[in-house]
């Protein structure tokens, strides 16, 4: 089993695809290959059943299954983790039990999805329910876009003081929340940055690496942004920054989350399959606006 830790989270950590068949099967083998190929142009760890994972597709079994090929392909080069969550405490600690029970390194979790507030007490008992239940490290997730629930400075405090919380996944849009974040916790936290904009200041300024979107289209150069961002910015860094902001405004802007993501590597050869309902795949003339954009990226497209 591979160590995570706050010391060892860092650096380029994907939330990988899902792929499925237009009938909705997981394709085993095509997530395997990816696994492989992050791995391979530098992931630090791999995060499964996230956002891009479309985990509210994911019952425990298929997480707990996908968890076990990503930990069977990763053979020891890097720590998984495993997003756990769902709306009620008791179906997020049968989600965590199963990705632990698969072999799963680390949790990823969110407050209390799809409810719209959580007072500081309610989501303590979320986190300390599976804490209690599941030996595992965690790795906090902040997304307010997603759960409508804004985890404050204090909030976050108060969630180390009940729960093995090693690091955190910002996806706060506000870089004033960064800035506090960064001076507050820096020190105690791995705090990895969401949105891909804020990789490079974000990194410059303390943060271990990323959890973000559409770096994995440049390749190799993913794993190179977090030592980049640690330099004397220049002009590749600037380059490295423009790119990955113009490619996140693109996959952002096109289609339902995640399909212009899948989309974007199917482009680039890698076999990220469909969505699975209730996602369509990209329209034909969104793709094609895919293909023109990641060209003006310089991005070398497959075919």
């Amino acid at each position: 089993m591979a160590t995570l830790d706050r010391t060892g989270l860092g650096g380029f950590i994907p939330a990988i695809v899902t792929p499925f068949t237009p009938a909705g099967e997981i394709m085993e083998d095509a997530f395997a290959a990816l696994v492989d190929w992050l791995i391979g142009i530098g992931a630090r760890g791999i995060c499964v059943a996230g956002d891009n994972g479309e985990s509210w597709t994911l019952d425990a079994a298929e997480r707990a299954r996908l968890t076990r090929i990503a930990v069977d392909c990763a053979a020891g080069r890097v720590p998984v983790m495993t997003g756990c969550s769902a709306p009620s405490s008791v179906q997020t600690v049968r989600y965590a039990q199963a990705v632990a029970e698969a072999g799963a390194d680390g949790l990823l979790l969110l407050p209390q999805t799809y409810v719209l507030k959580a007072t500081r007490e309610e989501l303590l008992r979320r986190f300390a329910a599976v804490a209690a239940a599941v030996p595992l490290p965690i790795v906090a997730y902040n997304s307010p876009r997603r759960t409508s629930i804004d985890l404050t400075l204090d909030d976050l405090n108060a969630l180390m003081g009940v729960a093995p919380i090693i690091g955190i996944k910002e996806s706060n849009r506000d870089f004033f929340h960064h800035t506090h974040l960064l001076e507050r916790f820096r020190d105690r936290l791995a705090i990895m940055v969401g949105p891909c904009h804020y990789i490079f200041p974000g990194i410059a300024l303390g943060a271990a690496g990323y959890i973000s979107t559409g770096p994995e289209l440049l390749g190799a150069d993913a794993g190179r942004l977090t030592g980049l961002a640690r330099q004397a910015p220049g002009s590749e860094q600037a380059a490295l920054h423009y790119k990955i902001t113009v490619l996140y405004q693109m996959l952002m802007a096109n289609g339902t989350w995640p399909a212009a993501f899948k989309a974007a590597l199917n482009l680039i050869g890698q076999p990220a399959g469909v969505p699975r309902d209730p996602v369509l795949p990209l329209p034909a003339e969104q793709i094609e606006k895919l293909r023109r954009t990641m060209g003006d990226l310089g991005i070398r497209l497959a075919g």
